[in-house]
């Protein structure tokens, strides 16, 4: 994976990586089942990106306006340490995890995909956004995704923060071993 220098050298200085979740690990579709309860579509290959950052240390966080079950399901499925789930202020949140994490904007890569994310995204390090984000979004941004939300932004921005800092086929050995899949 070939990046342009900018890019290349603010996704290596990421030291945790957050998400939005509806808009860029789903494609922002709300699906209510027969009894009201909310239903998310989460990309497989997503999960692997996500936990291939956390293999290689670097935090991941979600921090999210809603809060859903199946939300809560994939985030123990993902072993992520980090969430911010109901979040009505998302710089607050960042600021609090910041400090739990001895961390500073710097060291921080967002990816959100609309006007309620440009508070966080125009104070941290690396402000990324899907290709289908609201426009406002977009050109905040210091990288826009080829994916669209729910389909593999996770794992494309996985690829760029590792391929910053080692060859992806290298990166990708962890991923094949039987461990990998264990819930940790």
């Amino acid at each position: 994976m070939m990046l342009p220098n900018q890019v290349k050298e603010k996704a290596n200085s990421v030291a945790l990586m957050i998400f939005d979740v509806d808009g860029v690990l789903t494609d922002g579709t709300l699906v209510y089942g027969p009894s009201g309860e909310e239903v998310k579509h989460f990309n497989v290959k997503d999960g692997v990106g996500i936990k291939l950052l956390q293999t290689y240390g670097v935090h991941v966080a979600i921090i999210s306006a809603k809060e859903s079950e199946p939300l809560k399901k994939r985030i123990i499925d993902l072993g992520i340490k980090y969430s911010y789930l109901a979040c009505k202020d998302k710089l607050a949140a960042l600021d609090e995890l910041l400090v739990k994490l001895k961390l500073d904007y710097t060291q921080v890569a967002y990816c959100g995909d609309d006007v309620i994310d440009l508070k966080v995204m125009t104070k941290i390090g690396f402000a990324i956004a899907p290709n289908d984000a609201y426009f406002m979004v977009k050109e905040a941004a210091h990288y826009v995704t080829s994916s669209l939300g729910g389909k593999g932004v996770a794992r494309e921005v996985a690829d760029v923060i590792l391929s910053s800092r080692m060859d992806l086929k290298d990166a990708y050995i962890k991923a094949m071993l039987p461990e990998f899949e264990e819930k940790k």
